[in-house]
């Protein structure tokens, strides 16, 4: 029984893909051994957002190769995708293969004889997905469906479209079940995502929407909890916002790539809408939706940004009433237009600009927390932590701690809110 070891670097997306590798792996007999130990064969699963992750992925190739010298070792993901010739010049390196190739990682490592080092198909050229069986993906209590991948949008800043391919999803009735198949499983919640989620359904025959999808799963009423991943703030219709509104199972939460309140930055970035439609689209939403949780992406130094630039997209944050903030300082990546753009900043500037973000984030995050103390809730229970306290998150994306004596993983439970100083609520248990 050889022993293989799975490292994973990036997004959600790869991590389903590394399961879905684990999963196919155990049913051919092989051994998963952590990525610490030795093993007979080390499959890096790469990310290439930045340069910074490309060499990441380098650095774990020569770190498996020390552990063990006479292990094969694997590149697949996202710098495979878009690199191969990099990676392939590594003599560390037995073998480079592509997101779809990926599939085929068992076949491959059981080819004997000479064979070539680098499988790597023109992603752009693939229009539909693989089977959802190899697309969903449990952490504890939740799990995560992936319904769709791939992205048609181009933004200067991002080289998934090229690692990822053309924008394709799956088909709804399959969705649908593998909802309910999670459901059957004892998941309390299922979360829904892509690589660009809000871009569901335009590619399938008929074209379709996330709307439906989502009206559907209503009517079968499970799971209990159904979270959607990253939404693109131009997919959020107002018929979208009315269906999370009014549903007894979508959890009021958006979590929305922002990435500038500047309109000459976002317009550097090719994202297509500017300062005043985010604001109104954030607005409305809170409006309709009852204790909706906002989340943004924000990119902190991005070429050429100047002081006023960066004081909109502070402005901008401090009106809207979000609740947290994934702060992302820019970083260059070879192969995107950003890469070759004038003004870039100095690595101090962009430093400085994330952790105002950071502390802004900060702050908004506990003012949003203040609004439920003394409310009860019904938070998911996760898991208990190292103190002896039970951990849960919301519908509405709010962590919570609370002491009890038994076992309440995976059960949803009514708390009473008696602190909301901190980085999550303190409550205490209603029997």
């Amino acid at each position: 029984m050889k022993r293989v070891a799975i490292t994973t670097l990036g997004c959600k997306t790869n991590q389903f893909e590394s399961a879905a590798i684990r999963e196919s792996l155990e049913r051919s007999g092989f051994s998963i051994v952590p990525f610490e130990e030795a093993a007979d064969v080390y499959v890096i699963n790469s990310c290439t957002v930045t340069a910074r992750t490309d060499a990441e992925s380098r650095k774990l190739v020569r770190r498996a190769k020390r552990r063990n010298p006479e292990a094969r070792i694997v590149v697949t993901g996202c710098y495979a995708q878009v690199a191969p010739e990099i990676l392939a010049a590594m003599p560390e390196v037995e073998l480079v293969i592509g997101n779809e190739e990926k599939k085929q990682l068992v076949e491959l490592l059981s080819t004997t004889g000479p064979a070539a080092k680098v499988k790597v198909a023109d992603i752009s050229a693939i229009a539909e997905t693989g089977s959802l069986g190899l697309e969903s993906f449990a952490e504890h209590t939740r799990a995560f469906l992936q319904v769709q991948n791939g992205c048609d949008s181009f933004c200067s800043y991002c080289i998934v479209p090229y690692a990822r391919g053309r924008s394709r999803s799956v088909p709804l009735e399959e969705v649908l079940d593998g909802i309910a198949r999670l459901a059957g499983e004892g998941f309390r919640e299922v979360v829904l995502t892509g690589i660009h989620l809000g871009n569901y359904g335009r590619d399938l025959s008929p074209k379709s929407s996330l709307l439906p999808l989502l009206r559907a799963a209503e009517q079968r009423g499970v799971p209990q909890r159904l979270r959607l991943g990253s939404l693109e703030p131009l997919d959020i219709t107002p018929e979208l916002i009315d269906c999370i509104s009014s549903s007894a199972i979508i959890c009021p939460h958006l979590h929305i790539p922002l990435q500038s309140g500047s309109d000459s930055v976002l317009s550097r970035m090719n994202r297509g809408y500017g300062a005043d439609y985010f604001q109104d689209l954030c607005l409305r939403a809170f409006a309709a939706i009852p204790d909706l949780c906002l989340g943004f992406d924000v990119i902190a130094g991005f070429p050429g940004e100047t002081d006023a630039e960066f004081s909109a997209t502070t402005a901008l944050i401090e009106q809207l009433p979000v609740a947290y903030l994934h702060v992302f300082p820019f970083s260059s990546r070879p192969g995107t237009k950003a890469a070759g753009m004038p003004g870039q900043l100095q690595s101090r500037v962009i430093t400085e600009r994330a952790e105002l973000l950071r502390s802004l984030g900060e702050k908004k995050k506990r003012q949003y927390l203040r609004r439920f103390r003394g409310r009860t809730l019904q938070p998911l229970v996760l898991k208990r932590d190292s103190d002896g306290l039970w951990n849960g998150l919301t519908a509405n994306y709010l962590p919570v701690t609370f002491a009890a004596e038994g076992d309440f993983a995976n059960n949803i439970v009514a708390v009473r809110v008696v602190n909301a100083d901190g980085e999550t609520l303190v409550a205490e248990l209603l029997q």
